[in-house]
């Protein structure tokens, strides 16, 4: 336990240290089931979103809740991400967020596209919402994606496939797959593995063991969505006005992976200190092309 990194992470999340310490030991608990349980189980008793729920009740100063970080602050963080999403924007498009968390973003998508819809487990953070007539907030069970075949223009995710059951992440590409458009985009925004953990975990432990039940490498991830039948894989880095993207081929790859397992190799302290100096694995946008 790092009482520094307590510390900071408290107050990058307008939280007090006790609330950080309580927050970790109930998400701990709670992601614990999840990664102990079935697919079966996930299903039947619709884990995901039982298990949000009920973190979300017992932490209600986690700052997925927009009015944590204040008004001021998350129009600047939806800001940010407009500036991101516009490139790929038509008002003809149709656009999916999944983990769209208060929906924020998708309601600000909604001006600018023809429908968007709002893809999330809990019910907890999408109370008492205004919704658009062309956006709609769906519920899912965490891994189907509940709209019709051929769709969608473009999905959305932030800090979404880190969430998932190991097991479940490649059913959830499918079927984000099968939603999407001929010639469609996947935006896929997630922590690298080598600069975490990245959940409340990061104060207490060398990997994550928080509701981030699975980080990934840049390799992994170009290998799942080459799997599920992605023509086209792109690593992206956008920040304020620069805007690069990386076509991943097979050489491209086998290079960033001999990077990934040197670092990979240090110690804990200089592989978290490395990555993050590192822009290229700070954290990573994948974007597949159906």
């Amino acid at each position: 336990m790092s009482k520094g990194l307590i510390r900071k992470y408290a107050k990058q999340n307008n939280m007090t240290v006790e609330q950080v310490k309580e927050a970790y030991e109930i998400e701990k608990q709670l992601a614990r089931i999840l990664r102990n349980s079935t697919r079966q189980e996930r299903q039947r008793l619709q884990l995901y979103t039982s298990l949000y729920d009920e973190f979300f009740q017992k932490v209600p100063s986690h700052t997925q809740l927009k009015q944590k970080l204040g008004a001021e602050t998350w129009a600047e963080v939806v800001a940010q991400t407009m500036q991101f999403l516009k490139r790929f924007l038509k008002h003809n498009s149709t656009f999916l967020e999944i983990g769209a968390g208060d929906c924020s973003v998708s309601l600000e998508v909604a001006k600018y596209v023809e429908k968007a819809y709002a893809v999330d487990v809990s019910n907890e953070v999408t109370k008492g919402l205004k919704i658009p007539p062309n956006c709609e907030v769906v519920v899912s069970d965490g891994v189907s994606i509940p709209v019709p075949v051929n769709s969608v223009d473009i999905v959305y995710s932030n800090q979404l496939m880190e969430h998932l059951h190991p097991d479940d992440a490649f059913d959830q590409l499918k079927n984000i797959y099968k939603a999407l458009k001929p010639g469609g985009l996947y935006i896929c925004s997630t922590p690298n593995r080598l600069s975490g953990p990245h959940d409340v975990s990061q104060c207490f432990d060398e990997i994550a063991t928080g509701f981030h039940l699975r980080e990934y490498l840049i390799s992994e991830l170009y290998k799942l969505f080459c799997e599920v039948g992605f023509s086209r894989v792109i690593f992206c880095k956008s920040q304020k006005r620069i805007h690069l993207e990386l076509p991943l081929n097979p050489i491209v790859v086998s290079l960033i992976q001999v990077s990934e397992k040197v670092i990979g190799s240090f110690p804990y302290a200089v592989r978290r200190k490395v990555a993050n100096r590192l822009i290229v694995f700070r954290g990573m946008t994948i974007i597949g092309r159906k």
